[in-house]
C-alpha cells in the first residue's frame, strides 16, 4: 500500500512510519516545512495541500496536531489545539472525498479524553461523549472527518490513552522523578488512567490501515487500565524506588492550571472493546511487564 501520513516527525509517526516501510509500504510523509523525496506539501491553516500526491497514495494515517502539553492553557493555546486538530482533520476529509480516485480510508488520531472525566464508570467505544475542553475539541475533531465518511470512505478514529514510551511523553519525565526517589500519586490516586505501549498503538494504528473490516472508534488504551495509586507503586517497583512523595492536588492547579484538571485528575476508565473485537493482539496488556521492558528491567520474583 501507499500511505501517507502527517505528523510523520512525532513521537507516534516517528514509530509508525519505519514499522509501515519494514513492512513493504510506500509512506508518503505531509509536512508544512520538511523536504525531500518522501515528502508532499500541505499547511491546514492554510487550507492547501498536494492534491496529486494525496491521489496517489491508498490510505491516509492523521496525526499532526498542537500538543496539549503546554505549560499553561491560554484562551490563544486553546485556539491552536482545536483549530490544528479539526482544521487539518476536515482539509483531508474534504479533499479525499472529492477525489475521483485516492485513498480509501482514514486512520485519525483522536484521545480517550473525549469522553470526559466519568469516575469509575466503564467506557467503551459505544459511550457518550463527555464534557469539559478536551472532550469538544476530540468531539469537533472526529466530527471533521464526516466529509470522508459521507462519500463512503473508511474513517478510523483511534482515542489515544496515556501513552508509555521512553522516547517522550509522560514516562520519561516519570521515571526520572521516580529513580530520584521523588515519585508519588497525584492526588488521593484514584482517578483511572488508561495507558497504552507505543508499541501497541503503532501497532492499532497499522492494524486500522490495513484491516479493512475497521471501522469507527478504537481505544488505544490497554485492556488492563489502572489506577494512577497503582500506576505509581507498579512504576516504583519497576525502577527499585519508594514512590514517598503524593503530589497534592492544589500544587499542580497553581502550576498549570486547568491543564492538571484534564491531563492529571481526570478518570478516565477506557476499555478496547471494539479494538478487540477488529481482532487486535496487545503486545502488553498489563503495565508491570510493558514498564519493565521499556526500561529493561527484569521481572522480580
Amino acid at each position: 500500500m501507499h500511505v501517507v501520513v502527517t505528523g510523520a516527525t512525532g513521537l507516534i509517526g516517528s514509530v509508525l512510519v519505519p514499522l509501515l516501510r519494514r513492512d513493504g509500504h510506500v509512506v508518503t510523509r505531509f509536512s508544512r516545512t520538511a523536504s525531500g523525496p518522501d515528502v508532499a506539501h500541505w499547511d491546514p491553516a492554510a487550507g492547501s495541500l498536494d492534491k496529486v500526491a494525496l491521489a496517489e497514495a491508498d490510505a491516509v494515517v492523521h496525526l499532526a496536531g498542537r500538543s496539549i502539553g503546554a505549560p499553561r492553557w491560554t484562551a490563544k493555546v486553546k485556539r491552536e489545539i482545536h483549530q490544528s486538530r479539526v482544521a487539518g482533520t476536515r482539509l483531508l476529509a474534504e479533499t479525499m472525498a472529492g477525489l475521483s480516485s485516492g485513498p480509501r480510508v482514514l486512520v485519525s488520531s483522536s484521545g480517550i479524553h473525549f469522553y470526559g472525566d466519568r469516575g469509575d464508570e466503564r467506557l467503551t467505544e459505544a459511550s457518550d461523549p463527555g464534557q469539559g475542553f478536551l472532550a469538544g475539541v476530540c468531539r469537533d475533531w472526529e466530527a471533521a472527518a464526516d466529509p470522508a465518511r459521507d462519500a463512503g470512505l473508511r474513517v478510523v478514529h483511534v482515542r489515544t490513552g496515556v501513552v508509555q514510551a521512553t522516547q517522550g511523553g509522560a514516562l520519561r519525565v516519570q521515571a526520572r522523578l521516580f529513580k530520584l526517589g521523588l515519585g508519588g500519586r497525584l492526588g488521593p490516586g484514584r482517578q483511572w488512567w488508561s495507558w497504552i505501549s507505543l508499541d501497541d498503538l503503532v501497532g492499532i494504528m497499522r492494524h486500522a490501515v490495513v484491516d479493512e473490516g475497521v471501522e469507527g472508534p478504537l481505544n488505544a488504551t490497554a485492556p488492563n487500565p489502572v489506577s494512577n495509586a497503582e500506576y505509581t507503586a507498579t512504576l516504583a517497583r519497576v525502577v527499585g524506588r519508594p514512590a514517598l512523595v503524593p503530589v497534592p492536588r492544589f500544587a499542580p492547579r497553581l502550576a498549570v492550571g486547568e491543564i492538571a484538571d484534564e491531563l492529571l485528575f481526570a478518570s478516565i476508565r477506557a476499555l478496547p472493546e471494539a479494538t478487540l473485537a477488529g481482532g487486535y493482539t496487545f503486545a502488553w496488556p498489563r503495565l508491570e511487564p510493558a514498564l519493565r521492558h521499556l526500561l529493561h528491567r527484569r521481572t522480580t520474583g
